[in-house]
């Protein structure tokens, strides 16, 4: 998958790359050359007392040395700027997918992992970019090259490097398949401590609320502990990597020294040659090791590859139709035939049988117990979800064959857990309709009984939101996401029960103020409380996933026990 992801990502940047190495040859072999001159120097400059021919040489080595350095700086300033665009695309192509993904997706991977996968996991192949465009490159070339400059120099001295260079290489390959699994344990484990780092920071409140911190310390704690302990083992690893090759490198530097110095004795090798000899064999373990280091870091670019390809290989189970249609006549209907959900694998759909019209001008209320399907079955007419079996359509039109955003710009949603984005109250309420004036903003909170309070806001409509609407209330949230709706004007709107954090006075008032701005669009509502709904059209009662009555208030409390069972439970309540 690594290979997969790198070629395709980094096709664009062809140009870049050759100047990498084009660069980079250069640079290796201005260092492979300095010192077969200093040799030089040496043998006919210092040994002779040439001071002229050392001062001539001195300059060739000066010059080799900044075309040394020039190379590098090209290579290296290319090498980054390819790395970060490699990043920044990835992340692009990571998060337009994220964005196709429905909620069975996301629920799959999960948001922590999701997050985890499109910075830490991108961060770490993209490093492996940075590394072999300045390193990978390199190494190949200044090993190959010194290993051609050391037998020039001394061919009788080349047995050690076909003794160490090998050596050498089965010691990184044992280390680095070591590494592997714990790498890929150790991405694993970051997503753990993502994940319950960010339930504890959501779910602050609730923590305190419950005195739960200790437990909550604790539960950090092991996913901590587990994280740290992959992470020495890696550690450990990496630490006997560098004294590894340190020890081959300096066995292999004396070796040079003791049998070259036998050389010189006898008059077969200058000092020069053997001063090159121990720059070439240092420049060629050096490489090796670049090489290792890099082999070091592509475990766990891989692993963090694989991650990256499971989500861009995954395709949402809500795709786009291939010939999609664009225009519709009768805006506003919403009608399920037959329809059903189900879970991948599980035994019992969640949905089944769902039969209903809902038309413009009309209230559709849905009620039910926890766990009866309601909110599933909302999902449904926006295509956050597909039905399984059976038909949802809109206008007229299977929402399978409606292009997605004529289908999701005609809806508007209010959830059921209502969320704002950082911003200002104006931005998040512009969110459905960018161009909206602030006209339409106070007219939409005026309905949603919410300008009384965002009149009082410092700053009104550009008061600052924190991200999830944490600095206002809960109610205050939930009627910010229903002006959010209201501005936008949509031909249906899909209420899910979006006025339970509203006292019973607020609630009617809202419901008073929505009738007439509503008047010409379907309106569907999920409620808990009967007295949000008893108002509308028709009723569906839910069960066990299925509609157990549809009517009004009246016909459902003759024809309906368990609409009747709801009513009286409520009325029990509010008569305790």
């Amino acid at each position: 998958m690594l290979i997969q992801l790198l070629s395709t990502y980094l096709r664009p940047y062809k140009r870049e790359l050759a100047g990498v190495v084009a660069f980079q040859a250069v640079a290796t072999a201005a260092a492979l050359y300095l010192p077969s001159l200093n040799a030089d120097l040496i043998d006919n400059g210092v040994t002779k007392g040439d001071i002229d021919y050392i001062l001539s040489i001195g300059a060739v080595m000066l010059v080799v040395s900044v075309v040394q350095i020039l190379g590098s700086i090209g290579s290296v300033y290319l090498g980054a700027r390819t790395a970060m665009g490699f990043g920044r695309d990835v992340r692009s192509a990571v998060m337009r997918q994220v964005g196709t993904f429905s909620s069975r997706e996301v629920g799959r991977f999960g948001a922590p992992s999701l997050i985890t996968r499109n910075t830490n996991d991108v961060q770490q192949v993209q490093m492996l970019v940075v590394m072999s465009c300045t390193i990978l490159v390199m190494a190949p070339i200044m090993c190959v090259g010194g290993v051609v400059m050391s037998v020039r120099e001394d061919p009788r001295m080349s047995w050690i490097l076909a003794v160490t260079v090998p050596i050498l290489a089965v010691t990184m390959a044992w280390v680095i398949s070591k590494m592997v699994p714990a790498f890929r344990q150790m991405q694993t484990r970051i997503d753990g401590v993502n994940g319950v780092l960010r339930e504890q920071i959501t779910g602050i409140r609730v923590v305190r609320a419950f005195v739960r911190e200790r437990s909550e310390e604790k539960r950090f704690a092991v996913a901590n502990d587990d994280l740290t302990e992959t992470a020495l083992r890696v550690g450990r690893l990496t630490a006997m990597m560098f004294p590894l090759v340190m020890v081959i490198a300096n066995v292999t530097s004396v070796a040079v020294i003791w049998f070259g110095g036998h050389e010189i004795a006898g008059g077969d090798m200058e000092v020069g040659s053997l001063t090159a000899l121990l720059s070439y064999i240092m420049q060629i373990l050096m490489s090796v090791m670049m090489a290792s280091f890099i082999a070091m870091m592509a475990p766990r670019a891989a692993v963090c590859a694989e991650r990256i390809g499971e989500v861009l290989d995954t395709d949402s189970t809500v795709m786009p139709p291939a010939d999609p249609i664009t225009t519709v006549e009768n805006p506003g209907v919403v009608e399920l035939r037959a329809a059903e959900f189900k879970f991948p694998g599980a035994d019992v759909p969640v949905l089944r049988g769902i039969d209903f019209r809902a038309e413009p001008g009309k209230t559709t209320a849905i009620i039910g117990g926890t766990g009866s399907g309601k909110t599933t079955l909302l999902s449904l007419i926006p295509r956050l979800i597909d039905a399984t079996a059976g038909a949802v359509t809109v206008s007229g039109h299977d929402v399978r064959d409606l292009d997605l955003d004529l289908l999701r710009s005609g809806i508007g949603l209010v959830p059921q857990r209502p969320y704002l984005f950082s911003g200002t109250v104006a931005t998040n309420l512009r969110y459905g309709k960018t161009d909206a004036t602030d006209e339409e903003l106070w007219h939409a909170l005026e309905i949603a009984q919410a300008a009384d309070f965002v009149r009082a806001m410092p700053e009104g409509l550009d008061t600052p939101v924190a991200q999830g609407g944490t600095t206002v209330s809960g109610g205050q949230r939930q009627r910010l996401a229903i002006a959010r709706a209201l501005v936008r004007r949509p031909s249906v709107y899909l209420f899910d029960d979006s006025f339970s954090a509203l006292d019973l006075a607020t609630d009617a008032r809202l419901r008073a103020a929505l009738r007439p701005e509503t008047a010409d669009a379907c309106m569907i509502i999920v409620a808990q409380r009967v007295s949000t709904i008893e108002d509308a059209d028709q009723i569906i009662v839910l069960e066990d996933g299925a509609i157990v009555g549809i009517g009004k208030h009246e016909d459902l409390l003759t024809s309906c026990p368990c609409y009747v069972e709801i009513v009286e439970s409520q009325r029990s309540v509010q008569d305790a």
